[in-house]
């Protein structure tokens, strides 16, 4: 009755950075972290106001004077 619950992606700042994956057609923002070797994204959840990149940056503790680099 019950699926698995997600476990959400470990931030490791020495390892990733985050990032706001953007769709140039629908402006949809995805927020994750790509990893800075392989450049491999995660994606972590959809940003849809901000309130919710806000609640994002608080939960993997990214200080608001860090830029979030937006990729298209």
């Amino acid at each position: 009755m019950f699926g698995k619950k997600k476990m959400s992606p470990s931030y490791d700042p020495a390892a990733q950075k985050p990032i706001l994956r953007c769709s140039i057609c629908t402006g949809e923002q995805v927020a994750g972290f790509q990893d800075l070797h392989t450049g491999h994204f995660t994606e972590v959840q959809l940003i849809r106001s901000p309130q919710e990149l806000q609640a994002f940056r608080s939960r993997y503790g990214i200080p608001a004077d860090c830029p979030i680099e937006k990729i298209y």
